[in-house]
């Protein structure tokens, strides 16, 4: 984790506390986005994504913690100033379907002070192209499809080119083709100096978007960084798999020089190294000892790698009792080694049914 003295963060949220009554919505929360990058914040439905997504806005105080962005209390009384240059995409953001798109975004325009004339519409047609709806913008919204709405939404959040936008699950509800291009397009924002915060249960869509993950579970931030640093956390030596046809005969890695550690289960065997360039060397050794080899790969942990780690680790027992098992509903986990299922790999989506 990096420290504010030696980055430039646009947002900080430090050891928040929220409740609703009798529900703590939020415990400990700590969340920062340097400037110009893709935050993406991680976790399943309920983990208080959304709720963390009002606080930075000011929409919600709270009740222990301090929030700051762009050196602001956005729920004090400087707090205009924040949402000025900020931009919002709910879930299911509200749009005006007997209205034309091109009246929404109008409407818009004037809302954030851009006036009417050539320069405001200049700028609404700008925003129709950067996400590719200008021929649909005279056509009633409650005619368009899921995607296209997101797209307009999308829109009218950057009509006043804000510096921090904010999207709580954008791809919601959109089919795989619309979801990778809103996806392409959030990533275009940042070359233009624009910083993203985004909420997600979806593994997959957070890898090789995210800049930095605060992954999330019951309003509490477990980890968050650049993905590559907190792998490293987890996996400090460099790894590599191994499968072979004749899989005993890789055992002679356990004692070779350089593994740091070795294991092997059923046909694959897992090996860290203190430096990837004795991987050739290690692999001419095998060769010569008669290992049928099937496959030689390094291993790079993803997000989701990361994830189950995280899970794996805080379901360890500490002196000797194991922790109490998590909430009802909790993403599952397989007894051996907190891998995910089929469905659970691709999304988060069930770890809060």
């Amino acid at each position: 984790m990096n420290s504010p003295m030696t980055r430039d963060f646009l947002v900080n949220v430090s050891s928040v506390n929220r409740s609703f009554g009798d529900v703590q919505a939020l415990t400990n929360l700590t969340i920062e986005v340097p400037k110009g990058s893709i935050s993406v914040l991680l976790g399943p439905n309920g983990a208080g994504k959304t709720t963390a997504i009002r606080m930075i806005t000011g929409a919600l105080t709270p009740d222990q913690g301090t929030v700051s962005v762009f050196g602001t209390d956005p729920g004090g009384p400087d707090g205009a100033s924040v949402r000025r240059k900020c931009g919002v995409v709910s879930a299911k953001p509200s749009l005006y379907d007997r209205l034309s798109g091109w009246d929404n975004l109008r409407y818009a325009a004037e809302l954030y002070g851009l006036g009417k004339g050539k320069s405001a519409d200049g700028r609404i047609n700008e925003a129709a192209v950067q996400f590719g709806i200008e021929a649909a913008l005279q056509y009633e919204v409650g005619g368009y499809s899921t995607g296209m709405k997101t797209r307009l939404a999308l829109a009218r959040a950057v009509l006043h080119e804000p510096e921090l936008l904010l999207l709580d699950e954008p791809t919601s509800g959109l089919d795989p083709e619309s979801a990778n291009a809103v996806l392409e397009l959030i990533r275009d924002m940042t070359s233009d100096g624009q910083t993203v915060l985004m909420c997600t249960h979806l593994l997959l869509e957070a890898e090789g978007l995210a800049d930095e993950v605060v992954m999330m579970e019951h309003g509490t931030s477990l980890i968050w960084g650049p993905p590559s640093d907190l792998a490293r956390k987890y996996w400090p030596a460099d790894s590599v798999r191994v499968s072979a046809r004749n899989p005993e005969a890789m055992d002679a890695l356990a004692t070779a020089e350089g593994v740091v550690s070795f294991d092997r289960s059923g046909d694959t065997a897992s090996f860290e190294v203190d430096s990837l360039d004795r991987v050739p060397e290690i692999v001419g050794q095998l060769v010569n000892l008669g290992v049928e080899l099937t496959a030689v790969k390094p291993f790079n942990p993803t997000l989701e790698d990361l994830y189950f780690a995280v899970r794996k680790e805080r379901s360890a027992p500490v002196n000797g009792e194991s922790t109490p098992p998590p909430p009802p509903g909790a993403l599952p986990r397989s007894e051996e080694s907190a891998r995910p299922t089929a469905k659970s790999a691709q999304s988060l989506q069930g770890a809060s049914k």
